[in-house]
């Protein structure tokens, strides 16, 4: 029981950890810093640990998906992140295969239920 448990554990965590970058990029159309980005994906279904979202961040920046800025006019400096253009296309064409693979996956799914 406790295996089984851990392969599912893993198993989750690889399925999550596939549909965080887009995600991501769905959300950072406008600026936001970390914690409201996190606070934004819980508010809509999608946790988030820290820990997971700060090095994706970083990871999508060295890529060019995002680029980012600190604010330090206010009392807490914050570092706000924001899509850029490459990251906006590489996003429309993750959301187009998103769309098409949960389609046929709705499909299967619904193929066990008949």
């Amino acid at each position: 029981m406790g295996e089984e448990k851990d392969l599912l554990s893993a198993l989750l965590l690889e399925l999550r950890r596939g549909t965080l970058t887009i995600s991501v990029l769905s959300q950072l159309k406008e600026p936001k810093y970390g914690y409201a980005l996190v606070q934004s994906m819980e508010e809509k279904g999608v946790a988030i640990d820290p820990n997971t979202l700060y090095p994706l961040l970083r990871r999508l920046e060295s890529q060019g998906l995002l680029e980012s800025k600190w604010e330090t006019s206010s009392t807490k400096p914050r570092k706000y992140y924001q899509r850029t253009e490459y990251g906006t296309e590489i996003y429309k064409q993750l959301k187009t295969y998103w769309k098409n693979l949960s389609a046929g996956m709705e499909r299967l799914l619904r193929e066990e239920e008949v």
